[in-house]
């Protein structure tokens, strides 16, 4: 017996738990296409090929399975680049289907030719072309393998003629993926755990590698009278049922979570690859495990680091470890985390404006949302409202563009979440810029049925980077947006849209928009001066916010000065 290869890529696909394919249909790819129609894979038809990379990665995270997006030669399968970028740095497997043009034609300069191996390997885990028929099982199950046991992006190049050839249907190369369980020696565990044991001040730091380990980690804690920080990755894994939680770190992060990491005298970092070298702690013997090997000791002098997943190494060092009993240290920063977290949220709240604010309505989202609500927030100071704002649950999961940095990802990547998860309630917290970027496939929610939620933070600006060039000194320059009325935008393309600019309607249209059966958008106009502020704000900074005052009102900005103070004292 015989088949195509189009459909034994597709077939082996299948068997290796790919249950959709986003992408736009074209010429090399069109016998692929046809290959999943007649299998058990569902297309979903996007109206961007970057938009169904991220749609496929929020499904890879969401599931843990393996999910792919296919394009055709040439732009079709280059449209994929950014959304795989950040599949890439969220460590989601998914697979591209790259068709190309035929083999005779390339090195020549053909139409719609590029090489893709060039553009994607430091992009992926995997990518390799298929060069014969007889090769397309093993090299369809070798990307596989890889996206799943990586954790990351392959990239499989079929050229048309590959695809149409027909191969003898005998192989028997299969995927296999078993998760194993893994945790560093005894001996290495006891030598941790004489460290932790010698300090006084203890503070675990947790990150996206925490999943799972939510009881392990709280045992431990208790243990040592530990506050809990984390990186804005580890918030849905940590952050709810947790009384030793005292918030993030970082840029984003917030006063104590930030004291807690930078005054311990030992910190157990888990799971945790955190870049900005300035928040780690100056004296502090620090104590890193991570399931990667190339994370320990990359960002900052550690003085151990072991190898092991989170589960299964705190539950074998719970035991070393000797019980503490001053919760001096602990209290004082789970009290600061309290009292912060309601300033910030009663300010905006109770103010006699009648503007809305950022804070307020990301407040009033999370009141509103169902207990298992998936949010996604855009790159920028909607993500940032998203981390410190909404509220953990057990059930609770929220996503941002927080490695890759990139703007547009909110939306599309609700629409992936929804796909997989129908009955789920997904809400994209959007801003301006985001949305704008990609907002044709508003119309793939509409299309497809995904009643998606998106609120769009409409400050009219970049509003994360004008606050980065105010903090500079300088006077923000093409940062300011003319935007369309995003709700009646929404409905002209089939969505639910509504308008909102005033403080006394907000909560009634929240209601409204998260009961709403089908797609929906609600486009709130939010002050569009209220700054990010860090948990401890660098003279470099403070000086940079001087020196824009006053050049703010020199140059006749001296509105926008007033309004900046107006919307965050």
């Amino acid at each position: 017996m015989t088949k195509r290869v189009a459909k034994v890529i597709v077939d082996t696909l299948q068997a290796a738990g790919v249950r959709r394919c986003y992408g736009i249909v074209g010429d090399t790819l069109n016998l692929v296409v046809h290959a999943i129609d007649e299998s058990e894979i569902e297309w979903v038809h996007m109206r961007h090929e970057e938009a169904g990379a991220f749609a496929a990665q929020g499904e890879a995270m969401v599931t843990g399975k393996l999910t792919a997006v296919a394009g055709s030669c040439g732009p079709g399968s280059l449209h994929f680049i950014n959304g795989l970028a950040e599949a890439q740095r969220n460590r989601a497997p998914v697979i591209l289907i790259a068709s190309q043009i035929t083999r005779d034609e390339l090195g020549f300069e053909f139409p719609q030719e590029v090489d893709f191996k060039a553009v994607y390997s430091s992009l992926s885990v995997y990518c390799d072309m298929i060069l014969t028929p007889e090769q397309a099982q093993r090299k369809t199950v070798a990307a596989c393998q890889a996206a799943l046991a990586l954790r990351g992006v392959a990239v499989l190049i079929v050229p048309v003629d590959i695809s149409h050839a027909v191969v003898k249907d005998d192989l028997t190369f299969a995927v296999h993926h078993h998760v194993p369980m893994v945790r560093p020696a005894d001996a290495a565990l006891r030598e941790a755990a004489d460290i932790i044991n010698a300090g006084e001040r203890v503070t675990i730091y947790g990150g996206a590698g925490c999943r799972g380990a939510h009881a392990e980690i709280l045992a431990v804690a208790e243990r040592l009278k530990a506050p809990v920080a984390r990186t804005s990755r580890g918030k849905d894994a940590l952050e709810y049922d947790n009384p030793y939680d005292v918030g993030m770190t970082g840029l984003i992060g917030n006063t104590a979570g930030y004291h807690a990491v930078r005054d311990c005298d030992t910190l157990l970092m888990l799971g945790a690859d955190f870049a900005w070298r300035q928040f780690y702690p100056d004296h502090a013997k620090i104590i890193q495990i991570d399931i990667d090997p190339t994370h320990l000791g990359r960002r900052h002098p550690i003085a151990m680091g072991m190898v092991g997943d989170i589960k299964s190494t705190m539950d074998a060092l719970l035991p070393m470890l000797e019980a503490k009993s001053d919760t001096t240290f602990l209290d004082h920063h789970v009290a600061l985390n309290k009292r912060t977290h309601e300033k910030e949220l009663t300010k905006p709240a109770t103010s006699h404006r009648e503007t809305i604010s950022g804070i307020h309505l990301t407040e009033l989202i999370d009141r509103h949302a169902a207990a298992d609500a998936a949010f996604v927030g855009d790159d920028g100071t909607a993500v940032v409202w998203a981390h410190r704002y909404i509220t953990a649950t057990p059930h609770r999961r929220i996503f941002g563009s927080l490695r890759h940095g990139t703007m547009a990802a909110a939306m599309p990547t609700a629409l992936g979440i929804q796909k997989c998860q129908p009955n789920r309630q997904v809400i994209s917290l959007s801003g301006d810029g985001g949305l704008s970027m990609l907002l044709g496939d508003l119309m793939t929610a509409v299309q497809e049925k995904l009643p998606i939620k998106v609120a769009v933070f409409n400050n009219s600006k970049l509003a994360f980077i004008d606050i980065e060039q105010k903090s500079e000194g300088l006077i923000p320059l093409y940062t300011h947006l003319l935007n369309p009325d995003f709700g009646r935008v929404a409905e002209a393309m089939g969505l639910w849209g509504r308008r909102v600019t005033h403080k006394r309607d907000i909560e009634e249209a929240v209601v409204d928009w998260l009961q709403q059966p089908g797609p929906a958008v609600l486009d709130v106009v939010v002050e569009n001066e209220t700054l990010v502020m860090p948990p401890a704000v660098e003279l470099k900074a403070a000086y940079g916010m001087a020196l824009y005052s006053a050049r703010a009102v020199l140059h006749g900005h001296a509105h926008d000065l007033i309004e900046m103070t107006r919307q965050n004292i």
